[in-house]
């Protein structure tokens, strides 16, 4: 004979290990969209020493780098503050899987002596984000109540 214990109430330890994924999606969302945000505003804005070092921006409505700095800005802050996550994140990793076959991949095959490695980490992280979802710490959680 087998005895099962049923319990209704989460032990203090497994309610606290539930809350650590919780707030790593949300660090992980919240600083990787963050440095994606940044290199929008580089080339728009030309902060940090723009995309030339000099504060200069990308020529506006030019394809693709005015187009990418807009959905780096644009999308990278919908995945910052967790508001439609996953189609923002989608397009952020499109975009970045766009950057590293036109621009590095042509340079050479790997990321490593292509330069690519800043394209395909953004690409691969805002996939899993577009898979796995914002989490509970983001505006998505908000709308869905």
């Amino acid at each position: 004979m087998t005895t099962t214990l049923h319990t209704t109430e989460p032990t203090r330890t497994s309610s606290r290990t539930e809350k650590i994924p919780a707030l790593v999606i949300a660090a992980t969302r919240v600083v990787v969209s963050f440095l994606f945000v940044l290199h929008g505003a580089v080339g728009l804005f030309g902060v940090f020493g723009g995309v030339d070092t000099q504060g200069g921006t990308v020529e506006v409505l030019s394809w693709p780098g005015w187009w990418g700095s807009v959905i780096h800005l644009v999308a990278g802050v919908f995945v910052l503050v967790g508001l439609y996550t996953r189609p923002a994140a989608l397009l952020c990793s499109g975009a970045m899987a766009y950057a590293y076959f036109t621009v590095h991949q042509p340079i050479a095959l790997f990321p490593i002596p292509n330069g690519g490695e800043p394209a395909a980490l953004f690409c691969w992280i805002f996939l899993l984000i577009a898979a796995i979802g914002p989490g509970r710490f983001a505006l998505d959680a908000l709308r869905r109540r």
